[in-house]
């Protein structure tokens, strides 16, 4: 029942689905959370909960009260999050697109390529969660496929795209399934030979400074974390780690650090749907001074007036999406996505998502066979 549900929150433009016993079936759209349909009961749930995770590890669940798992429903790749709440056992369903993520599919800025042809380095890949910190880095994993071929490896929590890649040599990695933690995917990968390793998010001090030192003994370094800004990722980064350390966290990362790549996903006007919006940070001859001597205040501004040294300030990127004739809307699937003319902008760009509320949210053809399956899950 779950798969047919998907599907038809696909066909809505859904990117999430949430599920609580006793509360509106909701769909986030565009940003927004909309009521979908009535509530499912908690039993009907639970039963579709045991459905998902293997019988082996339903004690695991009732251990640690949430699981994650990663599967296909419906036709949609999906990362779902199963937990226990004061009503009973809820999901939140993530839908993933099923095409290959590139940086023109997803509306960047082609120079971005330019942060991965360093030979070893940090890229960092910063923004709240729900920006799109994935996609874009499937897409500038996707840039590196060209000769001479290079050794990828990912180590992902859990692997959102599978990555299909003409010359490079891909081996992704879930954590959970196929290695412990990041930590230990992280030592492996020291002995596996990669040229390129992806770490799907960094949470912990011990993920950083394995990360760190990865990338500064010859591995070109990928890696996501939680972050507004480039100056708050690497602030956030640094205080990781124990006050004493600090100065030689510094040292070793602007030694090291290639660019960050900060993003959120805007709503422009004249699309029906939301595209990134970009800060780029590149680590030039001044940012590393800064980073090595404790300045971070004082990157931003180093920003704004770095423009020969291929800076981007939000800003400066908004006016380059100003400029832009047509923009390419997401597909579920991969082929070829037809460009969609954009008006001229408004006076100033739209800066949040608009539009929504608790009203029923109109799945077009697809509403009624939403209502029908709930009904039958209910009556389970």
């Amino acid at each position: 029942m779950l798969a047919n549900l998907i599907r038809s929150a696909a066909r809505a433009g859904a990117s999430d689905l949430h599920f609580e016993p006793g509360l509106p079936v909701m769909m986030r759209v565009d940003g927004t959370l909309r009521k979908a349909a009535e509530p499912i009961g908690a039993q009907a749930l639970q039963d579709a909960a045991r459905d998902l995770i293997p019988a082996a590890e339903w004690s695991r669940f009732l251990e640690r009260r949430s699981a994650d798992l990663s599967k296909v429903m419906g036709g949609v790749s999906c990362r779902i999050n199963v937990m226990q709440s004061m009503r009973g056992v809820g999901m939140a369903v993530r839908l993933l697109s099923g095409a290959q993520p590139t940086l023109a599919r997803l509306n960047l800025h082609p120079d971005l390529a330019e942060l991965v042809q360093r030979k070893h380095g940090l890229v960092l890949v910063a923004g709240a969660t729900g920006s799109g910190k994935s996609s874009t880095l499937a897409a500038l994993i996707h840039a590196l496929d060209r000769a001479p071929s290079k050794h990828v490896l990912t180590l992902e929590e859990p692997v959102e795209y599978r990555l299909r890649m003409q010359h490079a040599f891909v081996r992704q990695r879930e954590v959970g399934q196929h290695t412990p933690s990041f930590e230990q995917g992280l030592l492996d990968a020291l002995r596996e030979d990669p040229d390129v390793i992806l770490v799907g998010e960094m949470r912990r001090a011990r993920t950083m400074e394995l990360t760190l030192d990865a990338a500064e003994t010859g591995h070109l370094v990928l890696a996501s974390m939680h972050a507004s800004s480039a100056s708050e990722a690497i602030s956030r980064l640094v205080s990781s780690f124990p006050p004493e350390s600090q100065a030689g966290v510094r040292a070793q990362l602007a030694n090291c650090l290639v660019g960050v790549l900060t993003q959120r996903l805007v709503r422009r006007p004249g699309l029906d749907f939301r595209v990134p919006e970009c800060e780029v940070l590149r680590a030039s001859s001044g940012i590393r001074a800064v980073i090595r001597e404790g300045h971070l205040h004082k990157l931003a501004s180093l920003m704004e007036l770095g423009a020969p040294d291929g800076q981007w300030s939000f800003a400066r990127y908004q006016r380059w999406l100003d400029g832009r004739s047509s923009f390419l809307k997401p597909k579920l699937q991969d082929g070829a996505a037809a460009p969609i003319p954009r008006p001229p902008p408004l006076a100033r760009p739209s800066t949040g998502v608009t539009g929504g509320g608790d009203g029923v949210l109109d799945l077009g053809d697809g509403g009624g066979d939403l209502e029908d399956l709930i009904k039958q899950i209910q009556d389970r």
